[in-house]
């Protein structure tokens, strides 16, 4: 089962990726989360993409197939894995088609995630993560039990360097030119579904998995 999710920055991806990823009892592949590991760490790669990230602009798609190469050729991907922030170019999809066609394999749905630009806006100006584990939080409308600490796994939740309001304008304009057209794309392929994230994350959950059960 390979499952990407696609939306705006601020959507909830990441929180609708994780708990799939815990229902589904297959690896979320977060590749921004990837990238900045590599930014603290200080690899080569981490050096090419920071300054890159910090403008809110995408990295390149040499990069990015390295990382997702190597990812998806971890043995937990064997049964599956969620996508989330990538493809986010149509030379990345085809890209991506080409890489699974040799080894046998197909994406099974992609589920476009979609709300408006005040709500987005609102998500990433209150967003927080946890450190360790990227667990997504907000803090007036989803906080920690415990205040600065992860509900999953206790590690320190932080706000994110790059979720300001200029950043998540430059990302949205991104966003807009680059991904969107994906909608198209896969559509053509009739493996997008559209889903309203404008509810309590559970109940989005929950029609992710409904429509999960009616497609695979």
């Amino acid at each position: 089962m390979i499952i990407i999710l696609m939306g705006a920055p601020g959507v909830g991806k990441g929180t609708q990726s994780l708990a799939l990823s815990e229902k589904l009892r297959i690896p979320h592949i977060a590749v921004g989360d990837i990238l900045r590991k590599h930014i603290k760490e200080e690899t080569d790669i981490g050096k090419e993409v920071g300054s890159i990230m910090k403008q809110g602009l995408l990295v390149s798609d040499k990069t990015m197939f390295e990382i997702i190469n190597q990812r998806i050729h971890d043995d937990d991907c064997k049964n599956g894995f969620i996508l989330d922030g990538f493809p986010r170019t149509i030379s990345q999809a085809d890209g991506f088609e080409r890489l699974l066609t040799d080894v046998g394999r197909r994406i099974t749905v992609v589920f476009n995630i979609e709300s408006n630009y005040k709500i987005l806006l609102d998500r990433i100006k209150g967003r927080i993560v946890c450190k360790n584990c990227g667990a997504t939080y907000h803090n007036v409308y989803h906080k920690p039990q415990l205040d600065g600490y992860c509900d999953i796994c206790e590690g320190i939740i932080t706000k994110r360097k790059d979720d300001t309001e200029e950043i998540f304008n430059s990302r949205i304009e991104e966003y807009n030119q680059q991904t969107k057209p994906l909608i198209g794309f896969y559509q053509q392929r009739g493996i997008l579904i559209n889903i309203d994230s404008n509810d309590v994350k559970e109940n989005i959950t929950e029609r992710l998995l409904k429509h999960l059960g009616a497609n695979i």
